[in-house]
């Protein structure tokens, strides 16, 4: 409740004291008692309007000094009331009233015991702000604030009282950080007030949810596929980012943000950044939105395979690598692939880390374009001269090379020629004499070995080596120093079901099969003849181009009637003895040496 001055202006002391002797200076001029009844009236008017004041209320008041730091205010009542200065200050700390001016004040007490009337500012300030909040919880109206600081559960909001904003109602979305909105101003709603308890909720996100039903009412009349809108980033998630619209949020999903290579939205964006989206597809009934950023540009991949020719040398930026290759930007959006067969003229490259890494930059020629699939092949290698293309003018055949065995394999050896050539010593090149199971036998990773160059295909990538070529083929030469007919002496080396194999020099072996140990049948060598065993044959057969020998020892037998009879006849003494005698006592000799 206020009240007034100019429309009820009461006397002060001073000026009831003036009333008080008018009449009186009245009435003893006119010598009758008529003063005496209008001063009986005249206070008992006075009377009725100064009862009608009532502590705890706030009235209306009349600045008539600014002194000694207080300010005096006319209230109406037998005596003026005096308010601090610094009630009536600026935050400059400038005084805000002048003489004259009406000011709303708060009658604490009508009387103290000086008999002053006992005012103040603060509290009629106070109360015309809760009676604002009171009407402003009535009504439904929103109030201004100013977040003081974090509390438990909420916000301290200052909204000329001290008010409580919940957690759960600041925002259409939980926020996180509170802290962060320290000096913030927002309108809110009153959604609880208590004044006796001086108690007061506030709620944020009821003011948000009735703008944005307004906003988003006006968002879905203009809202269709195609249509290029402005945006707010409302949210940033590993997948994209979510854009208000105006009451409407859409996704811009990470794919859409840019035809480049994009690790993470918040590369690009900002949660507050106001930017441009294109409406990919809004779907009416659900409300969904799809939206694009990329769209608003021009694909790079249009007339790329122009831009990017085959055999092309450019330039480009390593942004992913795989097991089998790296990938290339040779543009944001354009991408091509070295594959690992593409990066090194060396085979041996296990993984693409041993040549390029994400970040670096490199020279890569296109090898192929296929636009419709969005592929661009690329090779590194062909940045450098193919060591293949002039091996054969380096090297020829019987060229001795020195290199460092690479790989074994069960088929042979890899033995590095030059970088990025290898050869290949096949297990059939390695050894003259030996019969070799595998190549482990004769060579290690990692050994250092000479080798000939047996053959170059360039065409191919192949080239043939041999070890066994750095020596003569001892085959040929034993070759060339028998013949069939030859009696050959050697060591029994192995046995088998079918024949014996003697060793007739280092390496060179030759069978004497089962057949050939004697004119009868025999069932196994292991009867005849014994492993270390050293016998002379007979060579019945010669195979040089498959390094056979065969040997009989059946023949060796045959000749020896002939042999003792030609010894015979060569004998002194032939005429004392007869030829059936001797000829007798010559094989039963020769039944005894027989092996059994």
């Amino acid at each position: 409740m206020s009240f007034d001055v100019e429309n009820t202006q009461p006397a002060t002391g001073r000026s009831l004291q003036r009333e008080k002797q008018s009449p009186v200076r009245d009435a003893s001029a006119a010598g009758s008692q008529e003063p005496e009844e209008d001063f009986k009236s005249l206070l008992a008017a006075y009377e009725h309007r100064t009862q009608s004041f009532t502590e705890g209320e706030v009235i209306r008041g009349k600045v008539i000094a600014l002194s000694g730091g207080s300010v005096i205010v006319d209230v109406g009542f037998k005596s003026e009331g005096l308010i601090p200065l610094e009630q009536f200050m600026d935050d400059q700390g400038h005084a805000t009233v002048k003489v004259g001016d009406v000011v709303d004040v708060f009658l604490e007490q009508t009387e103290d015991h000086f008999g002053h009337v006992v005012l103040s500012r603060e509290k009629a300030e106070r109360m015309k702000i809760w009676d604002e909040i009171e009407r402003a919880y009535r009504d439904g109206t929103p109030v201004k604030g100013r977040v003081i600081e974090r509390i438990k559960g909420g916000l301290a909001v200052d909204i000329g009282v001290r008010a409580f904003l919940p957690g759960s109602q600041i925002d259409l979305r939980p926020v996180r950080n509170l802290d962060s909105l320290r000096g913030e101003e927002f309108e809110m709603r009153v959604i609880k007030v208590n004044k006796k308890r001086g108690n007061i909720v506030l709620s944020r996100k009821a003011v948000l949810e009735e703008s944005m039903k307004e906003e988003k009412a006006k968002t879905m009349e203009v809202l269709e596929d195609g249509k290029v809108m402005d945006g707010i980033v409302k949210n940033i998630t590993d997948y994209g980012a979510f854009i208000d619209l105006g009451g409407v949020d859409g996704l811009l999903h990470i794919t859409d943000m840019s035809w480049g290579r994009v690790n993470h939205p918040s590369e690009l964006f900002s949660v507050g950044d106001k930017i441009k989206v294109k409406v990919i597809k809004f779907n009416r009934e659900d409300g969904r939105v799809s939206l694009g950023y990329k769209q608003l540009s021009e694909d790079p991949w249009l007339h790329a395979d122009m831009r990017y020719p085959k055999n092309l040398r450019v330039q480009g930026k390593v942004v992913s690598l795989t097991d089998y290759g790296a990938f290339v930007e040779l543009e944001p959006g354009v991408e091509g692939l070295i594959h690992i067969s593409e990066m090194t003229w060396n085979k041996r490259v296990k993984h693409p880390s041993k040549i390029v890494s994400v970040g670096s930059t490199v020279d890569v020629v296109v090898l192929d374009m296929d636009t419709e699939a969005r592929r661009i092949s690329l090779g590194l290698k062909q940045t450098e001269p193919n060591p293949w293309d002039v091996i054969e003018s380096r090297y020829a055949p019987g060229t001795v090379i020195t290199g460092r065995v690479r790989n074994v394999t069960d088929f042979g050896a890899f033995i590095e020629v030059e970088e990025g050539i290898d050869g290949l010593v096949h297990v059939s090149d390695m050894s003259w004499t030996k019969r070799i199971k595998h190549p482990s036998e004769v060579l290690k990773k990692g050994d250092e070995v000479q080798a000939v160059i047996l053959s170059i295909d360039a065409a191919n990538q192949k080239l043939s080596l041999g070890i066994k070529q750095l020596e003569p083929d001892r085959w040929e030469d034993w070759f060339n120093r028998h013949n069939v007919g030859d009696t050959v002496r050697g060591k029994v080396a192995r046995m088998t079901n079918f024949g014996a194999f003697v060793e007739l020099e280092e390496g060179i072996e030759g069978l004497c099969h089962v057949s050939e140990l004697d004119e009868k049948h025999v069932e196994k060598p292991t009867e005849f003849l014994a492993i270390g065993q050293e016998i002379e044959m007979r060579v019945i057969k010669l195979n040089f181009q498959e390094k056979k020998i065969g040997l009989s020892l059946k023949a060796m037998k045959e000749d020896e009637p002939r042999l003792e009879f030609t010894s015979y006849m060569a004998s002194p003494d032939s005429g004392s003895t007869s030829m059936r005698e001797r000829l007798g006592e010559q094989l039963q000799r020769l039944r005894k040496t027989e092996p059994h």
